[in-house]
């Protein structure tokens, strides 16, 4: 039984898949968050290289990959796919489950997919300095390494809470040359606000995001960059599901369903937006993003327009969110903390392609321990709601006595997560689900669009 499915560097796909042109229903503006009006190119220049914002509206359904950027992919890609023989054994299930495994990168997760074209655009583009956010830590360590290929400085603010809980993401961070503040910082007038009506805040994203922005905006020789959401960083993903595909060629096999964990997402699109391709063109294939409980913004979220950060600077777009000053609850050791989805995500969940699923932590950390004990790959937190959703997948598949292959992204390794081990092992976790009053009084302050 062959447990490994390899591609070689020449299979690696040359361009990725822009799922745009694909989309159902009506594609929403992207608003400015000064004027209320559609933003221009010229609006997002004091923030994103020209070569990234053409590739955020671009209607061309595949995007070359340049060929520096393929020189560096070349260091993990093409990542290697599996057949999980030995969870589907403890299982005593019938599916047959795959995972892709995006831990194999230098940083650890997917997130380096995005981050190196991001670095190359803006070093053609003349940037000197990149400044971003980082939650858990995996952006923030992909960005620092990607800036080091392209000879950038870089800049990151990193959620309070994570870096007191992660200190070695930050110690990569630093290695790959990085300045990392915790965020809410006193670098920035977003930060020293937030700090002056509650020194105790323990940040967001919102809140990161918000300081990484007015530092871009600030410094002409600087631009932003953001780990999630965007179309560009969904469409550099989509790189995994490509491979993917051709994986399952060889292993002579195609997904009833296909799982990716939300956050943000980044990782989710890039396992599912090539086969939401496939699906559109009659394929018989459900899509699944699966999402903490206590940031349910895909299950409880509103689909609406809102701010991408807390402070109000950057731009505003259709989504599902729980608002904009939505602050995760601390306890929470998962990770996949923003409070919005990307927009092409969430039209596709509101125009009902993609399905979702909100699974509690101490369930994502049985799921975790029970894949690092069969399969022995040791998890990253946010990774283990695909697990979760993956695992229960193949139980329902046994419980009604019926085969089924599931596919599900592996976006990283918990190696520089074992603050969050130990807490489970400890017993010191506690399912917390965001309350409905507390998520409908940050939904109160959503902007005035339209």
């Amino acid at each position: 039984m062959q447990t490994k499915i390899l591609l070689s560097e020449d299979q690696m796909p040359r361009q990725w898949y822009n799922i745009i042109p694909d989309m159902p229903g009506q594609m929403f503006p992207v608003i400015h968050p000064g004027t209320l009006q559609p933003v221009t190119p010229d609006d997002l220049l004091p923030l994103f290289p020209m070569g990234l914002i053409e590739q955020e509206v671009s209607p061309q359904r595949w995007i070359d990959i340049p060929e520096e950027v393929l020189e560096v992919y070349k260091q993990w890609r093409p990542s290697p796919m599996y057949r999980a023989h030995q969870l589907e054994k403890a299982l005593g299930t019938p599916a047959k489950i795959y995972y892709k495994y995006e831990g194999v990168s230098p940083a650890g997760s997917h997130k380096p997919n995005t981050a190196v074209p991001q670095a190359y655009y803006n070093k053609i583009f003349g940037t000197k300095r990149i400044a971003s956010e980082t939650g858990a830590g995996q952006w923030g360590s992909s960005i620092a390494m990607a800036c080091q290929h392209f000879g950038l400085a870089c800049t990151v603010y990193m959620v309070k809470v994570s870096y007191g809980q992660k200190p070695y993401r930050k110690s990569m961070m630093q290695l790959w040359g990085a300045e990392v503040f915790p965020s809410p910082s006193d670098r920035t007038n977003a930060g020293r606000a937030i700090l002056a009506a509650d020194p105790d805040n323990q940040g967001s994203l919102g809140i990161a995001i918000s300081e990484a922005v007015e530092d871009a905006a600030t410094h002409e020789d600087t631009r932003y960059s953001l780990g999630s959401v965007l179309n560009h960083v969904c469409l550099h993903q989509t790189i995994i599901g490509l491979e993917a595909k051709e994986q399952l060629k060889i292993a002579g096999d195609y997904p009833d369903v296909v799982i990716g964990c939300h956050g943000g997402g980044s990782n989710f699109a890039g396992i599912a937006f090539p086969f939401i391709s496939d699906k559109a063109n009659g394929k018989d294939v459900r899509v699944l993003a699966v999402e903490p409980a206590s940031c349910p913004t895909l299950t409880k979220g509103v689909y609406e327009f809102d701010y991408g950060d807390t402070a109000k600077m950057a731009p505003i777009a259709r989504m599902y969110t729980l608002g904009h000053d939505f602050m995760p609850p601390g306890i929470h050791a998962g990770g996949l903390r923003y409070h919005g989805a990307a927009p092409l995500v969430s039209q596709l969940v509101h125009e009902g392609v993609v399905e979702t699923k909100a699974v509690h932590q101490i369930a994502c950390f049985e799921a975790a321990v029970l894949f690092a004990r069969t399969e022995s790959i040791i998890p990253a937190p946010e990774s283990s709601h695909a697990i979760r959703g993956a695992i229960d997948e193949a139980l329902l598949a046994k419980e009604e006595g019926k085969e089924k292959t599931i596919l599900f992204n592996l976006s990283g390794h918990g190696h520089v997560d074992m603050a969050a081990y130990d807490a489970y092992f400890n017993n010191e976790l506690t399912d917390y689900e965001y309350p409905e009053t507390a998520i409908k009084e940050s939904l109160s302050h959503l902007p005035k669009v339209g």
